[in-house]
């Protein structure tokens, strides 16, 4: 009988060092595959390989470069997605990469000039362009392809040409892009009707010639200064949908009430609704009560994917929006209001189908048992945040069961307990809310209240949140995560660096746990630099995403999480609720195939799609605090320094949050000189020195509502103060 022949010992796994060196050095997109071959690793070493290829991603020694390939951190391929930004002073584009999740700001992509008789490059168009290295953090780019499937559009303000222009024209466009800093030239006959002091959308017109780039009027959005005028400037800037298809809003004017048939009837539950007094939509609901030591909680969740089933009309807009959008003075929703406001809004006192979850808690507040369902609820209340808090304060529960706000409340300190047990980062900031009046003015700008009834809610949608992940992996079904890696060795550095200028340490080493930073911003509570120290520590942290592939939550300290539980706003939970009723056999709305097939795809597309919406109600925000500050022109402030460059000092008011610059060229009273490692400027001849988070008397020089920008001049610039803090290299500023 012939001897089976040894099996070959496995080579030697390769190190950290060496598989990050390969990936830097080889060209193109890298994969396990490659890597292998690299290495000579056998198939038994290839799980071995991915969980390091994760770890190096999560602390971001390596670049992802779609599913499951790497690139060198910080190194742009040949050819790549980029989106056109803005202009410079010439007009040429300028542009990033349509994916960038290194640290610290994406390199500069400045396009070349489109060919004679092409339009030339819009903000907000996605082309295919090959790129050529420049300089440090700079690139040449030439477009291969436009993937826009519309032309690139402009928004601005429409201004009368001026008096010396050379030849004919029907107006200028300044755009609203602060970004953007070259006008476009609206020839004759082309203005659409469009006055001066309107904003307008416009599309490029082809050019050869030199001056400014032509553009041609495609539609009025109204006055300057009107109110819908700022959500809508923001709107097309970033190119949100916000008209449904007919087909879309025709399915949604078909739903009609779910029926008992198949779930579980939870009318019998007391479960309330809690959100802000402004809310319209109400997509989660909760109920608790003793249960032993502990307590049982239940989470009912509205019943989106009985309503929007995969490849429908509704599926595809709400997949294109991947979120609802929130401004001043309006909101564009993922899904139309027939179903928002009405059939999947959880209204008191009307049957509503739900996917429920409910829990089991310790009285340490640690899960020890969950159970998911589709059932059928009615709304015991509709209560605002406000009315919860005053309840508990009062001891009472108006109007409900004896003792429900009471026992919610009970399992929320539970659940608080072994969220600080755990350890996670519970930052401090700020939420500026703008009140607008009736004539679509800011009235007001002030600090939305953070309750415990807030908290309550978001403990309880933690819960919910990590038991449906769970659900999913114990099932072995796809699962859309929700993951937040740790801050990269870089950033930490950086925040360490900006820390110990206060006194304030961190544990040695290129990782660090969520209560780390937790007691770096407790050390330095109560104090002025309290403020800056908690947007320090998150500007350090890596912006969460959607994933097929988890990681855990770093903030939340979670090991893994999944959104469940706003499936009105956010398509990833939708997508989480329709993976469940797959699994569980719950019936009709299941995850399809093809979903899940593509299924990182969506992840990807939602994480963009989320982020624009961030960056779109930021936008506004910036847009309506400078239209208030407009008509307090002159008026003195006290501010906080946030930042400190070598062109002059960010500064944050105090009293609304609105950020502006101070430039250097309005500090001409010395000569400064830029520290950056200990981020200060300091004057030369006054000894005057300002450092982040000093507070400082500033004036209102000039504000733009157009693009949200705001210029400051400092009251105190010949006020010395004792150099402080650590030192490093001084670089001059002026």
């Amino acid at each position: 009988m012939a001897r089976r022949a040894p099996r070959a010992t496995p080579p030697a796994f390769p190190s950290r060092e060496e598989i990050r060196r390969f990936i830097a050095t080889a060209p193109g997109r890298i994969g396990k595959r490659e890597i292998a071959r690299e290495f000579g690793l056998h198939a038994s070493q290839r799980g071995e390989l991915r969980d390091l290829l994760k770890s190096l991603a999560a602390e971001g020694v390596l670049a992802p470069a779609g599913h499951r390939r790497f690139t060198g951190p910080g190194r742009l391929p040949e050819a790549m997605v980029v989106q056109v930004t803005g202009t410079d002073p010439d007009g040429e584009a300028l542009a990033r990469p349509v994916t960038w999740r290194e640290p610290g700001a994406p390199p500069l992509i400045l396009m070349a000039p489109e060919p004679r008789g092409r339009p030339a490059l819009a903000p907000g168009e996605r082309v295919l362009a090959r790129l050529r290295p420049i300089g440090p953090g700079r690139y040449e780019g030439r477009t291969l392809k436009r993937l826009t499937t519309m032309p690139g559009r402009i928004v601005g303000l429409f201004q009368a040409a001026p008096a010396e222009h050379r030849r004919p024209a029907a107006g200028r466009i300044r755009p609203a892009d602060r970004r953007a800093r070259a006008e476009w030239e609206v020839p004759l006959g082309e203005s659409g009707g469009a006055e001066p002091g309107e904003i307008v959308l416009a599309a490029p017109l082809p050019h050869g010639g030199l001056g400014l780039k032509p553009a041609r009027v495609i539609e009025r959005l109204g006055r300057l200064g009107d109110a819908s005028s700022v959500s809508l400037i923001t709107l097309h800037a970033l190119h949100i949908p916000h008209e449904f298809p007919a087909a879309a809003l025709d399915e949604a004017a078909a739903a009609r009430a779910v029926s008992e048939s198949g779930r579980e009837d939870l009318r019998a539950v007391p479960l309330i609704t809690i959100d802000g007094a402004d809310a319209r939509d109400f997509d989660d609901a909760v109920f608790a009560e003793p249960d032993g030591d502990g307590f049982r909680l239940v989470v009912a969740i509205a019943d989106v994917a009985h309503y929007v089933h995969p490849g429908t009309a509704l599926d595809q807009a709400a997949w294109l929006r991947g979120n609802s959008v929130y401004f001043p003075d309006r909101v564009v929703p993922m899904l139309p209001e027939a179903l928002s406001n009405h059939w999947c809004s959880l209204r008191p006192g009307e049957d509503r189908g739900c996917l429920f979850a409910e829990l089991r808690i310790d009285a340490a507040g640690r899960k020890t048992g969950h159970r998911f369902g589709r059932g059928l609820m009615r709304s015991a209340a509709r209560l605002t945040y406000e009315e919860v808090q005053h309840a508990a304060d009062a001891c009472a529960s108006p109007g409900l069961p004896e003792r429900l706000i009471e026992h919610l409340y009970g399992a929320f300190r539970a659940l608080l307990a072994a969220r600080r047990a755990r350890g996670t980062l519970d930052l401090d900031l700020p939420e500026w809310q703008v009140r607008l009046g009736e004539d679509g003015k800011v009235a007001d700008v002030r600090a939305r209240p953070r309750l415990d009834s807030h908290r309550l809610i978001e403990e309880f949608m933690v819960l919910a949140n990590v038991a449906a992940a769970e659900e999913l992996e114990r099932l072995r079904a796809p699962c859309v995560y929700r993951i937040h890696a740790a801050p990269s060795p870089e950033k930490l550095r950086g925040l360490r660096t900006f820390l110990q200028g206060f006194g304030v340490t961190l544990p040695p080493g290129e990782r660090v746990h969520p209560r780390d930073l937790d007691r770096a911003l407790a050390a330095l509570a109560g104090d002025e630099a309290a403020p800056l120290a908690n947007e320090m520590v998150l500007r350090s942290q890596a912006q969460a995403q959607y994933a097929v592939e988890n990681i855990g939550h770093f903030g939340l300290g979670l090991t893994r999480y999944a959104h469940f539980t706003s499936p009105i706003r956010r398509y990833a939970d939708l997508l989480v609720h329709r993976a469940l009723i797959g699994a569980l056999g719950l019936g009709a709305g299941a995850l399809a195939q093809e979903e899940s097939g593509r299924l990182a795809d969506i992840a990807e597309h939602i994480t963009a799609t989320e982020r624009r919406a961030a960056s779109a109600e930021r936008d506004a925000i910036e847009r309506y605090l400078a239209a208030f500050m407009a008509e307090r022109l002159g008026a003195q402030f006290e501010a906080r320094i946030s930042g400190v460059t070598r062109f002059g000092l960010f500064v944050t008011v105090t009293t609304n949050g609105a950020n502006g610059i101070v430039p250097l060229s309005s500090m001409h009273d010395d000569f400064w000189t830029f520290d950056e490692p200990a981020q200060t400027l300091s004057g030369r001849r006054s000894g005057r020195v300002y450092r982040l988070a000093e507070s400082v008397a500033v004036r209102l020089a000039e504000a733009s509502p157009l693009t949200g920008g705001l210029v400051f001049h400092l009251l105190d610039t010949a006020r010395p103060r004792p150099p402080a803090g650590p030192r490093g290299g001084r670089r001059r500023a002026r």
